[in-house]
């Protein structure tokens, strides 16, 4: 769907989008029926009603997708946490891979769409902004990679995937004490986890809403293109200036077992490239919140890999939890619609769209 938006809008000169849609510029079938609170009877007759309306085909995909990132964000979890196990402790070049493989297959696309001196003079006026979000992004992924160095999986899996709220902040500190209660690892170890884990989630929060708004206004292949080209640049230079020395002191470590590790990274990059595929779309048709709500299932699916990977006995109410958070997601939307989040107009920059006309000309 949102990849058809980006073939016919391209080079379309529509103006700018607004950000907030308005219910009567909307189909009505893009607008949740009213609750009927005259009676009993109405009321329940205008509550299936809504109930129906809510299992749109964009709805469906919504949610499909957000479960799809979620388990990517487990798979990187899970492969990570191996890692670590195994005397991993290269978080920048971990991820390194990653925005090489957005940038190989996303920005070459760009070239074609844009032509080579569009995409120089996209980079020109707007890389700045792309550089601002691939450095947060980067360094979000860095301090999360780096937290699973001071503590286990279950631990570090509830403040990544709250990366857009402040309450967590004050709950981690109860989860901190617990899981050092639990736990032969010292408590001043889970919370140096615990801090890089909060400040991780905030930069997370920010780049998920700065790409929102991007994709929205923008062809998604030039968002990720941009993503990866920067992150692979910042990316590499941070590698170089602080794992140098990492790299010569494992590999007499690694040799033996360097086709597990390259197994694990590859998982992790092919997981991780799945999910910044997915999560623009998941934009497009939902919103950024709607993405992080999705991403609280993951801590289910991280306890089913706990429980048959490393034996972890956890508490019997992660199972209703999950039951609890696909509620909300259904929550999310019963009083507005997806199509209520934002219009979604993506198109080639201006200037390259003027740049198309005159060659036409």
């Amino acid at each position: 769907m949102s990849e058809s938006l980006d073939h016919k809008r391209d080079f379309e000169d529509t103006g700018s989008a607004p950000s907030v849609v308005d219910a009567s510029d909307l189909p009505r079938d893009s607008v949740r029926p009213p609750i009927d609170y005259s009676s009993p009877a109405a009321f329940t007759s205008s509550s299936w009603a809504r109930w129906k309306s809510l299992w749109t085909r964009r709805f469906t995909l919504s949610l499909l997708a957000g479960q799809v990132v979620s388990l990517c964000i487990t798979v990187t979890n899970v492969t990570t946490t191996e890692l670590i196990s195994r005397n991993w402790s290269l978080p920048t070049t971990q991820t390194w891979f990653l925005y090489c493989s957005l940038f190989l297959v996303y920005t070459p696309y760009t070239i074609y769409k844009y032509g080579l001196k569009g995409w120089g003079q996209m980079i020109y006026r707007d890389g700045w902004k792309y550089f601002i979000l691939a450095a947060s992004d980067v360094e979000g992924n860095f301090l999360v990679v780096k937290a699973y160095n001071y503590t286990d999986l279950l631990s570090c899996m509830l403040p990544r995937c709250l990366g857009n709220s402040c309450l967590p902040v004050l709950l981690l500190g109860v989860h901190a004490f617990e899981v050092s209660l639990d736990s032969g690892v010292g408590y001043p170890t889970r919370e140096r986890a615990d801090a890089f884990m909060i400040v991780g989630a905030t930069l997370y929060g920010f780049t998920n809403a700065t790409e929102e708004f991007f994709v929205r206004r923008s062809p998604l292949y030039e968002v990720v293109g941009q993503l990866g080209m920067w992150g692979t640049l910042i990316n590499g230079i941070q590698a170089a200036s602080l794992e140098a020395c990492g790299y010569d002191h494992g590999l007499v470590e690694w040799c033996y077992e360097w086709v597990v590790f390259v197994g694990f990274l590859a998982a992790y990059t092919a997981a991780m490239f799945i999910l910044y595929t997915v999560a623009p779309l998941l934009y497009r048709m939902a919103s950024s919140p709607f993405y992080n709500i999705s991403l609280l299932t993951s801590d289910f699916y991280g306890l089913l890999f706990g429980l048959f990977l490393f034996h972890y006995s956890p508490y019997w109410l992660y199972f209703p939890a999950f039951c609890v958070v696909v509620v909300g997601l259904i929550i999310y939307f019963w009083h507005a619609t997806p199509e209520e989040q934002g219009k979604i107009e993506p198109q080639a920059p201006a200037y390259i769209r003027r740049m198309h006309l005159d060659d036409q000309v």
